[in-house]
């Protein structure tokens, strides 16, 4: 049973415009969301791939990877709040990527701050909802899950490090409870997990640079 720490956070009204999206503040400020930030200087990446292999190929892995991603997460969230029917009728394979991780969240994770967490930052101008805070290894954390269909080497997900870190100055923000761990979760399939682990401290500045060419070019 994991233990949980009752906490309290603003719901954020969310606006969705051109697969964009912003979340407003309960003062009223509009900020972009994290992933959005992020996702600008990768667009031109994504569009060469989709020409690259077509675009009815390109939505076809697009959709399956999204349902993947968030059938599993719906997995971890409901395995983390200890729900006894956690399984429910997900697919089976989506299950086999669950259970390839379900032991390193077991054993990991202990007291739990929050998932799904509606979080904003003044200090950097942006929003989101982050996977799950918790104390991993007994310090405090952002933990991302996220599902692959191959594995990643490190220097890869440097974007899901700077997600992170906003998650974490968000959280710090907002309760005033610092958090310098970064935890990413990958569930890969027909392979093993991969667990990366990092500093906050270590990409603040990358992270306040993409932000401010996201502020530029909108």
């Amino acid at each position: 049973m994991f233990e949980h720490v009752d906490m309290q956070f603003n719901e954020l009204e969310v606006i969705q415009e051109d697969n964009k999206r912003w979340y407003v503040t309960p003062e009223g400020k509009q900020y972009p969301s994290i992933t959005t930030v992020l996702g600008h200087h990768k667009k031109h990446i994504i569009q060469e791939w989709r020409q690259r292999i077509g675009e009815k190929e390109a939505n076809k892995i697009s959709t399956q990877a999204s349902r993947r991603g968030t059938n599993v997460h719906k997995l971890c969230e409901d395995f983390i709040n200890n729900y006894e029917g956690y399984l429910g009728e997900h697919l089976p394979s989506n299950i086999e990527l669950f259970n390839s991780i379900s032991e390193i969240l077991n054993t990991n994770i202990t007291k739990v701050y929050g998932q799904e967490v509606p979080l904003y930052s003044d200090y950097l101008g942006v929003a989101g909802r982050t996977d799950c805070i918790a104390d991993w290894n007994g310090r405090r954390a952002v933990i991302d899950f996220k599902t692959s269909s191959k594995t990643k080497k490190r220097e890869w997900i440097t974007d899901y490090f700077k997600q992170t870190t906003a998650y974490a100055i968000m959280f710090e923000e907002r309760t005033g409870l610092p958090i310098t761990n970064l935890v990413i979760v990958i569930a890969v399939e027909n392979n093993r997990p991969q667990i990366f682990e990092g500093k906050r401290d270590d990409y603040v500045k990358s992270l306040k640079i993409d932000i401010k060419e996201y502020a530029d070019a909108t």
